[in-house]
């Protein structure tokens, strides 16, 4: 697998960073994750409008503008040999220079950021899975406040969707202060009496680009949606429950702290999203 690192396209095994660089040594950088179909990036301007926004929020200088990101990630798309990939991108506060504190809290001055991506398979949820949906289990969302920027640090996140996997479940579906944010590693939709409920983007949860395909395709196809506060005894109350992301899509949880949601199978309102999430993603890989 080929990668990029700092203006040099390489094999991704002789990448290197300094043992010092910030993102190493305080979790100081940001991400961004980019499905690509077909060799084909989807929605890569949102996903870099989403970096920009996630480097405004750390006080980082983007290193590139839109067509030289553009470029470069096109660049690395085709240097692998497999077509669907899921394209990692990072941004870290670089290295400190000669002359500075090798480790300081404090922003250095004059250095270069960090940029590092690779690409690998992307391995999307296979059809018997999304056939008889997942199960989640809740828990209290005990993660920073700026949960909006998209940070390397992710060790809460971790430990929260590792929750989850100890209870052999797909996702940990967040609540705080009596209310849903998010996933450990996704979006979480309800559905309620057919419409679609979907809590508002805030500095406590990261809207993610299948968030709002999804809104954008229930406008566009007349479902009833309402974009607000959500609050635990709905998600539990849910008819459907789901959770969405890159590579989940548009995934059914069927079951959430062992207790089955709606009828504990996938509902049809999520049949019929994944149904038309799959016809516009072939739609925009072929425009």
């Amino acid at each position: 697998m080929s990668a990029y690192l700092n203006g040099q396209f390489l094999p991704l095994a002789e990448a290197k960073i300094s043992a010092l660089d910030r993102g190493f040594v305080f979790g100081d950088g940001i991400y961004e994750l980019v499905p690509v179909y077909s060799k084909k990036p989807f929605r890569l301007d949102e996903h870099l409008r989403r970096l920009q926004g996630s480097l405004d929020g750390i006080r980082l200088d983007n290193p590139h503008g839109m067509a030289e990101w553009r470029d470069l990630i096109l660049r690395l798309i085709e240097l692998q040999d497999f077509a669907d990939q899921s394209l990692y991108i990072q941004v870290t506060r670089g290295t400190p220079i000669q002359g500075q504190p090798p480790r300081d809290h404090a922003f250095p001055r004059g250095v270069p950021p960090t940029v590092f991506m690779f690409s690998q398979p992307l391995a999307t949820a296979p059809p018997e899975q999304k056939a008889a949906g997942v199960c989640a289990v809740t828990a209290a969302d005990n993660r920073w406040l700026r949960c909006n920027i998209k940070a390397i640090s992710l060790l809460p996140n971790i430990l929260l969707r590792q929750q989850a996997v100890d209870a052999d479940c797909a996702e940990t579906v967040m609540l705080r202060d009596g209310f849903l944010t998010e996933g450990a590693a996704s979006n979480i939709f309800v559905v309620k009496d057919g419409v679609l409920l979907a809590p508002p983007p805030s500095s406590l949860m990261l809207a993610g680009i299948t968030y709002d395909v999804v809104l954008e395709l229930a406008d566009t196809l007349g479902i009833p949606r309402q974009v607000r506060a959500i609050s635990e005894a709905e998600v539990r109350a849910a008819d459907e429950l789901w959770m969405t992301s890159s590579t989940k899509e548009i995934m059914a949880i069927v079951k959430l702290d062992g207790a089955p949601v709606g009828a504990g199978v996938p509902g049809p309102l999520a049949q019929r999203m994944d149904a038309l999430y799959q016809t516009f993603k072939h739609q925009v890989m072929r425009a």
